[in-house]
Parts: C-alpha cells; structure tokens; sequence
C-alpha cells in the first residue's frame, strides 16, 4: 500500500520499527510515509471525543487509541470528513448492492 499522499511505495525496512506510520482518513485505514509525517496538515479524521487523529480502522469499526472511543465506520460524509466515494460507472447492480449491504448503506 503507497502512501495515500504522495504515492511513494514502502521498501523493506532494516531491523526495527518502521519509520511509516498509520492513520484513518476517510474512515479507511491509510499509510503516511516518513517525509509526508512532517506536514502538519495531513487531513486525517479525528476523533469525535477527544479530536486525536491517533485512530485505527477496521471490520468497519473506527477506535481511538488514546481515548479508547469506539464507533462504526460510516460510508456517508460526516462534518470534518471527506465525502465517500462515489460507484464507478458501469458497475453492476448486483456488485453495486452487495458493496451496499457491506459499507451499511442505505
């Protein structure tokens, strides 16, 4: 997975922790490469509590690591959020209704 902002791809690491970093953004778990961290816009959600960006994304459940705050990852714009993605043209009804039913859209 490159980084959602620059597009630069992860290389293996030498020994210890990688120097990428991960973040929510658009309620779906992205990668931030080391030259992209030094920004300080980085436009990443927030929590809803206590306004970290220190979440984590996934089965569809959006936690926050440093309240704890846990919710369910919406497919709709919410204030302070990017809109989501809109279907590709041409996808088929059937794939169309199955993405539905998974993202918990109406």
């Amino acid at each position: 997975m490159p980084c959602y902002r620059c597009g630069a791809r992860q290389t293996d690491p030498v020994r210890g922790s990688s120097p990428w970093q991960r973040g929510v953004r658009a309620e779906s778990q992205v990668l931030i490469c080391p030259d992209c961290q030094r920004l300080h816009d980085l436009d990443l959600d927030h929590c809803g509590t206590c306004r970290s960006t220190a979440l984590i994304c996934r089965l569809g459940e959006v936690e926050c690591r440093s309240c704890g705050a846990v919710w369910m990852a919406r497919s709709g714009s919410t204030p302070g959020r990017p809109p989501a993605m809109e279907m590709p043209p041409g996808l088929s009804a059937e794939v169309e209704a199955a993405l539905n039913r998974v993202l918990g859209r109406a």
